[in-house]
């Protein structure tokens, strides 16, 4: 369910408005975008150059093409015979001089084409979230809910979960299509391999949280608005805050709803103690019994591992597709940068901007929602904020400006991502024997699962990426060499 996130437009007036704040700042520091030109990728697959990046497919004696521009001062640190069990040596090693991260002619088609597809949707799904909202208004279905409400019971609490309740059902089944065709992309370019039926089974359970959670929550803002009609959003910020901090620390305590997971050192006791050496060095003091292995690969191939939680509900969570198909140390990398997140302390940074993000945009978005009752209140039935209706146009207000300060919000978010690949690139310093092919070929096998496009547009990696691109991160992580010279990295002194 990639796409079905968007469906939850309700949860905006503290979730998504939330994602705004931890994204105000520079975007990262990267080389130049490099241009993947289709015809070399398939020049490179035809000639069996591997220009892709791809160890499963060097085998002994590879040898590329006079034509593919390699960079040779690499190829002498590798032995002549290269094995796919040498992956540090035998993907980034082979990388182009002037490309970090590429696809085999067959997937670049794939990537470009789900791209497309991708951002389309992107737009589709914000635009039609803002129509569905508009069309409650203007068809003055949010003001017959209301007096539904009324009639059905005269407890006003009552009155409004069975408002935020039907609001929520109708919002879902107005995105339903769109959560269904999203799912049937993902299927068809291999994606995602969850049937059907269980999809719809993890649907529901999305949905009867979303329930469960976001009309107590509305009920309360809604109740907020209406005892203090002049500074409502003073009082909803106060609210917000916290409920974003508590959100942090309960995550992981939701995910077995929808994934299975077990020790990972029942099944991978040679990688738990890999990662307990990147424990030892960041200092993310998370012992073994809190490490897990999640069943990804019975809905998804692609790849992901993370560090989830806070306090004591912190836990490592490496996906079993990632366990399988990449070598450890591609796998430490990647649990290095998730450490980074945490050591670089982003989670109370994010929490922090958040807090003064919300200020501003809760009372901006205020004053326009009290402009828009004012304009089109009696044509909507919806006068005043504090009634039903009326919050149906904060919420409306709240959507509009989520969607147009992502670009902000995914700014800061890139900030932090890049910073994170910087860590986790120092932090395997020593662990690995080149952390800069492992980096690398991470990338490149990430980019490689989840069909990234290597040369998105920069006005959509602008507006919707919140992490630098696959190509971006790719480039740095090839280029980004502290040690030499004697020199130290931004984080580790060694």
């Amino acid at each position: 369910m990639i796409f079905a996130r968007r469906a939850m437009l309700t949860c905006w007036l503290v979730f998504l408005l939330a994602a705004v704040a931890p994204h105000l700042g520079p975007a990262p520091k990267v080389p130049p975008r490099i241009v993947v030109k289709p015809e070399l990728a398939s020049q490179a697959a035809d000639k069996g150059s591997e220009l892709a990046v791809n160890p499963d497919g060097i085998g002994a004696g590879a040898k590329a093409p006079a034509d593919s521009k390699l960079d040779t001062t690499r190829l002498k640190s590798c032995p002549d015979t290269i094995q796919s069990s040498s992956p540090a040596c035998s993907t980034a090693a082979l990388l182009p001089a002037m490309q970090a991260y590429s696809l085999p002619s067959d997937k670049l088609a794939k990537a470009i084409a789900l791209s497309r597809i991708r951002n389309i949707f992107e737009f589709a799904g914000a635009l039609w979230g803002l129509a569905v909202l508009w069309l409650l208004l203007a068809t003055r279905a949010a003001a017959g809910l209301e007096a539904w409400a009324r009639r059905v019971t005269r407890r006003r609490w009552l009155q409004g979960l069975l408002f935020f309740a039907v609001f929520l059902i109708i919002v879902t089944l107005a995105n339903l299509p769109l959560d269904i065709y999203g799912h049937r992309v993902s299927r068809a370019y291999g994606i995602s391999v969850e049937g059907w039926g269980n999809w719809l089974g993890d649907l529901a359970k999305s949905f009867g949280l979303t329930l469960l959670v976001s009309a107590p929550v509305l009920l309360l803002f809604n109740w907020i608005v209406r005892r203090s009609p002049s500074r409502y959003w003073l009082g909803c910020w106060m609210a917000a805050v916290p409920l974003i901090v508590f959100s942090t620390f309960i995550e992981p305590l939701a995910e077995p709803i929808f994934y299975h997971y077990e020790p990972l050192a029942k099944k991978h006791p040679a990688l738990v103690a890999e990662l307990e050496k990147v424990v030892a060095r960041t200092g993310t003091n998370i012992p073994p019994d809190r490490m897990f292995l999640m069943k990804a690969s019975a809905k998804t191939n692609g790849l992901n591992a993370y560090v989830s939680g806070m306090g004591a509900t912190k836990r490592i969570v490496v996906w079993d597709t990632t366990a399988d198909r990449i070598p450890d140390d591609e796998i430490l990398y990647t649990f290095a940068h998730e450490s980074g997140h945490y050591v670089l302390n982003h989670i109370p940074k994010g929490i922090a901007l958040m807090a003064v993000a919300l200020f501003f945009v809760f009372w901006g978005c205020a004053g326009f929602a009290e402009w828009l009752a004012r304009r089109f209140g009696a044509r909507w039935r919806a006068e005043s904020i504090s009634s039903r209706a009326g919050f149906v146009v904060l919420l409306f207000v709240v959507s509009i400006a989520g969607f147009l300060l992502e670009p902000v919000s995914n700014a800061v978010s890139r900030h932090f991502e890049h910073q994170a690949d910087v860590y986790g690139q120092e932090a395997i310093h020593g662990l690995v024997p080149d952390p800069k092919k492992t980096a690398v070929a991470e990338l490149n096998d990430l980019g490689k699962a989840w069909l990234d496009d290597p040369n998105p547009s920069p006005f959509i990696e602008f507006w919707f990426y919140d992490h630098p691109s696959i190509q971006n991160r790719a480039s740095f992580a090839l280029h980004y060499d502290p040690w030499a010279n004697g020199g130290h990295g931004k984080f580790f002194r060694k």
